[in-house]
């Protein structure tokens, strides 16, 4: 018989969620950080300063957020785990270096440990647009909080049907 798996946005009240989110560009990602609390509040999950289902660490900046997730994920606490980050193009090469370390970076740690780790890295040509994506207009860190709580959820339900 045919199996279908699919994650479910209605109840996070038994995930256990990390977010790992870069200093750089605070200014955009404390807002996308932001809108990561307001989705998984709405949703069911504590985001209160003494939840037992969300922990936030910091980072100096993206390129960072791979090494942290991968800490985090070999503790086994958490069901999923979402990086926000912001890099915006400047003039030199930079921008090329730091976001294609961060994605294969964060890509791997999912593979590697079987914890789903949500890629909330702006890549932006400009401060403005960045803005544009982290609330001016819509908050990305909604979007990203909803693939955890998808995430999170198939992930379970996988391992649970398999047992």
């Amino acid at each position: 018989m045919m199996a279908t798996f699919e994650g479910t946005f209605t109840d996070a009240a038994d995930l256990r969620v990390a977010i790992v989110v870069a200093r750089f560009n605070d200014l955009v990602t404390s807002k996308l950080l932001s809108g990561c609390f307001d989705c998984l509040q709405r949703h069911g999950l504590d985001t209160s300063s003494n939840s037992k289902q969300l922990d936030v660490a910091w980072v100096p900046g993206s390129f960072e957020l791979p090494l942290v997730s991968q800490a985090l994920a070999r503790t086994r606490k958490y069901d999923v785990i979402i990086t926000l980050g912001a890099v915006i193009r400047g003039d030199t090469p930079h921008f090329d270096v730091v976001i294609a370390e961060a994605s294969k970076g964060i890509a791997s740690v999912s593979r590697e440990t079987g914890v789903p780790v949500v890629f909330g890295v702006l890549t932006t040509d400009t401060m403005q647009q960045a803005l544009e994506r982290a609330g001016i207009k819509s908050n990305l860190g909604w979007s990203y909080a909803l693939q955890a709580l998808e995430m999170g959820s198939l992930i379970k339900g996988i391992s649970v049907d398999d047992q």
